[in-house]
């Protein structure tokens, strides 16, 4: 508990533990609010966004410029005021000099990459911090032209779009922000999970064997076949959570809305967003490793 409460009030994790008030700050008001608004929906009343007259004709219509802009340029001259303040009356964590000779147990990166680096432990370092993360802004820049429901737009709500807010809390929330936490205050010595109540063992070691999948059915994960049934459960698990769904789903108004490529975009990523957990969960319960180990005369090598 001692190291918990050491990483937990350290000054290099402050900025954390602020972000995870706002985090939380925000989520709340925003729920609440969503919540709200559904219940004066169900009830026939306005929402809570069309219930004052703010425009300049009363007509509950504002311009951006200059009511929204003028909020925002206040909202970041307080967030500046703030971080000067803060930067004034609080010293900068500052370690000693670096020590060749000496690495840091644990090393880590800084706490923004916490989530990357937490994700080495499940997967190769180019899926982990080339793939993933360019899949993850490949898919958040394809948004605006995947998002077909018009509902939601300038006001909260929950109930009249589940999946959207559905996979942001999940992909966000539970996955991100949880890999940071992770990687923040539980990892010890060894890069090895230490419980809040358990202390810190730099001597401590545990010992893994992770198993490749097709080492389970006897089979070498690099030989030729072992690469074959490596791809084919790999692609097989993309063309069975994408095609499946479709065929389910197909006549619901909006997979017809989304279209066949649309609707391919949304469901690849949604399924790539699983594997995430999936391939975490695996590791923790079977120790699996590699799912598709592909090597071909060292010109093509990849494990994922």
């Amino acid at each position: 508990m001692e190291n918990f409460l050491h990483n937990l009030l350290s000054k290099d994790n402050e900025v954390i533990v602020i972000f995870g008030f706002f985090v939380v700050a925000a989520l709340a008001a925003s729920f609440i609010q969503a919540i709200t608004n559904d219940k004066r929906m169900a009830r026939g009343e306005k929402i809570i966004e069309l219930s004052y007259p703010d425009g300049p004709d009363g007509d509950y219509k504002i311009f951006s410029w200059p009511y929204l802009v003028r909020k925002e340029f206040l909202a970041v001259i307080m967030f500046i005021t703030g971080l000067l303040v803060w930067g004034l009356i609080t010293d900068a964590p500052l370690e000693e000099f670096a020590n060749p000779n000496l690495t840091p147990n644990p090393s880590k990166a800084p706490w923004y990459f916490l989530g990357l680096q937490e994700m080495l432990v499940y997967f190769d370092p180019w899926i982990a911090g080339v793939v993933i993360p360019k899949v993850m802004v490949v898919g958040l820049m394809a948004i605006p032209y995947l998002d077909i429901n018009p509902k939601g737009s300038g006001y909260y709500t929950l109930k009249e779009r589940p999946f959207a807010i559905g996979t942001f809390m999940f992909g966000f929330i539970i996955l991100w922000v949880s890999l940071i936490t992770v990687g923040v205050f539980l990892r010890g010595p060894g890069w090895i999970i230490f419980m809040p109540w358990q202390e810190w063992d730099p001597h401590r070691v545990v010992a893994e064997t992770n198993i490749d999948l097709t080492q389970y059915i006897g089979i070498d994960s690099k030989s030729l076949l072992g690469n074959i049934i490596g791809g084919l459960v790999f692609i097989g698990y993309f063309v069975v959570g994408v095609t499946v769904p479709y065929i389910l789903l197909r006549k619901h108004p909006t997979v017809v809305k989304l279209g066949i490529i649309r609707y391919s975009i949304v469901a690849f990523l949604f399924v790539g967003m699983m594997g995430l957990p999936i391939k975490i969960f695996l590791k923790f319960t079977i120790h699996l490793k590699y799912i598709w180990v592909c090597g071909w005369k060292g010109i093509i090598f990849f494990n994922i």
